[in-house]
């Protein structure tokens, strides 16, 4: 039998992924709400502290969840839809003021459709000794030269000056690391945001656990730079997503108005 190329496999289920991995039309609201509940199981609930955002179809304005709220109490209807001033034009309370931040990047990033930042305690760990998130492990190779660090820490984010900052510091990249403070993901989707989310805080736990044992021994960058283009693949991210939306339906299901759809 002869081999056959990487280059092959890598169409062959691509395509077959395209074909059979689906997620369910869920509304950028109901995303939002399964993503705060995926986060809140995941350990990244910290107070009121952390915030969750994502464009809305109205130009201009942002679905948010709104302030006072923790993660694992988020609905659909907990959603409040602001301005680019966070001004409520839309259901009940106020965002977390530092929200803000998110404003920043969303000018200078078309790109990015949604953000989630979180304190998490292992990606705190991390931030509070000055350490990167290591690409070490498969699962970490999302990452992969897609996760910025800022090294100096510019106070609680609700003004405009951290933004700036923020947003400068991430660039074009997916994600970043923020010192004596938590983490940041700025992706093209909710489902890529929240998967990202979950996975960052998993690689460094990880990481944490591996530095008992000895030296980080870091993936070969080619290797990395191939494994990182698989798995952001859409529908890949959209199968992880809805994986962990059935977890949290399994246990809140009236946290989306419609439940899991047939």
């Amino acid at each position: 039998m002869v081999a056959k190329s990487k280059a092959y496999f890598d169409r062959r289920v691509a395509g077959e992924m395209a074909t059979h991995l689906h997620c369910p039309p869920w509304s950028v609201r109901q995303k939002l709400a399964l993503t705060c509940q995926m986060l809140a199981t995941e350990g990244h609930e910290s107070g009121l502290a952390g915030q969750i955002s994502a464009r809305a179809e109205q130009p201009g304005s942002f679905w948010t969840l709104r302030f006072g709220m923790g993660f694992d109490e988020a609905t659909e209807d907990a959603l409040i839809r602001v301005d680019d001033d966070l001004i409520t034009l839309e259901g009940e309370g106020m965002p977390n003021p530092a929200t803000r931040f998110h404003l920043w990047v969303y000018r200078v990033r078309p790109d990015v459709n949604c953000i989630v930042h979180t304190h998490p305690p292992y990606i705190s760990a991390l931030s509070m000794v000055g350490e990167k998130l290591a690409v070490a492990h498969m699962d970490a190779t999302p990452f992969h030269d897609d996760c910025a660090y800022l090294a100096d820490w510019p106070g609680v984010p609700i003004a405009d000056d951290e933004g700036q900052i923020i947003s400068e510091a991430l660039g074009k990249k997916r994600a970043i690391l923020l010192a004596h403070h938590g983490q940041l993901v700025a992706c093209a989707s909710v489902e890529e945001a929240a998967v990202l989310a979950v996975m960052i805080e998993r690689m460094a736990k990880i990481q944490v656990m591996a530095r008992a044992l000895g030296p980080i021994q870091p993936i070969k960058p080619e290797l990395a730079k191939g494994a990182h283009d698989f798995l952001l693949q859409p529908s890949i991210v959209g199968a992880t997503f809805f994986y962990f939306a059935r977890r949290v339906l399994r246990k809140m299901p009236e946290c989306v108005n419609n439940g899991l759809p047939e």
